[in-house]
């Protein structure tokens, strides 16, 4: 009976030991900068094919920059937007723009802009003076007529610093 206790307390201390551990992994590492990878979508293919090609829904995307750091400032120093071919359609910073501690910096791209296709992206590069906590960055695209919502989200992820020249 001991024996069934002691190995029961174990596996909970092994269990519990795993979980903070994976929670700690998911915590990013302190940054000065990084050149961040967006996936947006100018339009979305969907439905059955007609004359070759399924139907093409527009949307329009809200890119949120937000400073998780509630201390120091970031800059966002570029925010070039491609297309589906990887061809360099616009870069929207003339300007480094600074977000101050747990503030927004928000980019719009409208819903009539097609060029970008099913496959476009940002690359957006920011930077901070001292490391920081690294920005949260999403696309959120909608397509809202009447009592019809579309609306989804997707994720900035990081590129390798030897990648983004």
């Amino acid at each position: 009976m001991t024996f069934r206790c002691s190995s029961s307390l174990f596996l909970l201390a092994a269990l519990l030991a795993a979980s903070v551990l994976a929670r700690a992994a998911d915590t990013p590492p302190l940054s000065a900068g990084q050149t961040l990878y967006l996936p947006v979508y100018s339009f979305l293919w969907h439905g059955n094919l007609k004359k070759g090609y399924p139907s093409k829904t527009l949307v329009s995307v809200l890119v949120s920059v937000r400073n998780t750091d509630p201390k120091q400032a970031i800059r966002l120093v570029s925010a070039r937007y491609y297309d589906t071919a990887g061809k360099q359609l616009h870069e929207y910073m003339t300007a480094p723009k600074v977000i101050p501690p747990l503030g927004t910096y928000e980019l719009y791209v409208e819903r009539q802009e097609t060029a970008g296709g099913s496959g476009a992206n940002f690359l957006l590069a920011w930077q901070a003076d001292n490391p920081v906590n690294p920005p949260v960055v999403e696309g959120v695209h909608a397509d809202i007529q009447g009592h019809r919502t579309l609306s989804f989200v997707t994720e900035a992820r990081p590129l390798h610093p030897s990648r983004t020249e």
